[in-house]
């Protein structure tokens, strides 16, 4: 496994399990095969509601706790000090650890700014090993890089062949903030694994098309999160260690970025915005319990 070092020192593996829309009845198996695969990044979230399976499958696992670098992720409707400080207390519980390793803002919605000072004052105390943002794109990553004690050390946004992020790329390493991908594959999107230019740098390595996505954006200094439920494919995208992109790969693999196709999750779109902002307002209403 390589390793990103993050801007307080903290190691992260560059390659790890993502559970996005993992239905927590199979979360603690799948995370159990990942664990013994070698997987030792695990990528979770409080909207994901399975943070107790990803908990469980480590503890059963057999790999020393400190060899597991777990992160999770405040939702939307925990975005104020006093309920994003609950809700890190409540993931500490649900994953059955003493401290989280990456614990990040899930969206730049609501009191965002209160919620990353729970997170810094979290950080502080000993439950969180390092503190980033996920979806924060630029403007919002200067703003949170500009007002903050405890420097953002990851984003987690959008990237995979058709969206590279190449600006917010460079905006983050300006700042000292590492670059993490979600949805590496594009969720399966525009063809991905039979795209011609993907298919051809991986007859030339030896390789599978996925395994070319993951190392392409390995060697751009992308940390990735792939997601799978099926155990050979486990094996297969973390067995991208044993070869290289040269510059002719890389160019080709440039050409596929189309930022004029749809984004998966589209955080511009004033309708998507206000969905997810409904949870919020619910949660104000009701009196500003934390929420999963």
């Amino acid at each position: 496994m390589e390793y990103k070092v993050l801007n307080n020192g903290v190691k992260m593996p560059v390659l790890g399990f993502g559970v996005y829309q993992m239905p927590p009845e199979d979360t603690e198996r799948c995370v159990a095969e990942a664990l013994a695969a070698g997987y030792r990044l695990i990528d979770t979230a409080q909207a994901y509601g399975n943070e107790e399976g990803v908990g469980a499958a480590i503890a059963k696992s057999g790999v020393p706790r400190d060899e597991v670098f777990v992160t999770s992720k405040i939702w939307v409707s925990n975005m104020n000090y006093e309920r994003a400080a609950a809700s890190i207390d409540e993931s500490l519980r649900a994953l059955g650890t003493g401290h989280i390793d990456l614990m990040l803002l899930h969206q730049a919605m609501g009191d965002y700014p209160g919620a990353y000072r729970a997170m810094e004052d979290a950080y502080r105390a000993g439950k969180l090993r390092a503190i980033g943002v996920s979806n924060f794109y630029p403007e919002r990553l200067v703003d949170v890089c500009a007002l903050a004690e405890v420097p953002p050390a990851v984003n987690q946004i959008e990237t995979h062949p058709f969206r590279q992020q190449r600006a917010a790329h460079e905006t983050m390493a300006e700042l000292g903030v590492a670059h993490e991908a979600w949805a590496p594959f594009a969720e399966g999107q525009n063809g991905i694994f039979h795209n011609e230019v993907l298919a051809g740098i991986a007859e030339k390595h030896g390789k599978t098309p996925a395994q070319v996505v993951l190392r392409a954006l390995i060697q751009s200094d992308v940390v990735v999160i792939p997601k799978t439920v099926h155990r050979a494919r486990m094996e297969e995208n973390i067995d991208v260690f044993d070869f290289e992109l040269d510059a002719d790969d890389l160019a080709a693999f440039a050409t596929l970025d189309d930022p004029t196709l749809p984004r998966i999750f589209d955080h511009f779109d004033v309708g998507t915005v206000r969905w997810m902002l409904e949870e919020l307002v619910r949660k104000q209403q009701l009196g500003g319990e934390a929420l999963y």
